[in-house]
């Protein structure tokens, strides 16, 4: 595999044509992300310009009257990589959780100029509520571990 840092033409990129996410709703967003902190992420693309990774950061682009964009083209990929990567990529994200004390502190004072976070930020946030649309997550077993010299099991 191998990656080129460029700097394209929007038009020049394609949407992936089989692609699951509904993106349209995230773009307002995206806009106001990168008029507050800029276009940090580039778009990443294969070999035939067909996006990786990035379609709502091309939408909000093209809706904030860009022409071009920096991106990465990924090469060597199979075919099959390329769709597990398209959708591990957005996917992965959603098994992070927060640590609400840290959250909290970094919110503290920050203007966000409006944007929308569903939930009061700064010193008025209510923490408890933060995530209260959040889907509940499935509890896991507990992990056991066999002692190799008794075999008793334990739970670390």
């Amino acid at each position: 595999m191998t990656k080129e840092f460029l700097r394209m033409k929007l038009a020049d990129l394609v949407p992936y044509e089989n692609n699951p996410r509904h993106n349209e709703e995230a773009v307002d967003a995206t806009i106001a992300s990168m008029q507050q902190c800029g276009n940090i992420d580039p778009i990443e693309v294969d070999e035939n310009n067909v996006i990786l990774s990035g379609h709502t950061r091309r939408l909000a682009l093209i809706k904030m009257g860009y022409e071009e964009s920096d991106v990465v083209r990924v090469s060597g990929l199979t075919d099959l990589q390329k769709k597990k990567y398209r959708i591990l990529a957005n996917k992965t994200n959603e098994f992070a959780g927060w640590d609400f004390g840290k959250l909290e502190e970094e919110l503290d004072g920050l203007d966000f100029e409006g944007f929308d976070f569903g939930f009061q930020t700064g010193s008025d946030m209510d923490i408890d509520n933060l995530f209260a649309d959040a889907p509940e997550k499935e509890p896991k077993e507990p992990k056991q571990i066999q002692c190799p010299h008794c075999g008793e099991w334990f739970t670390p």
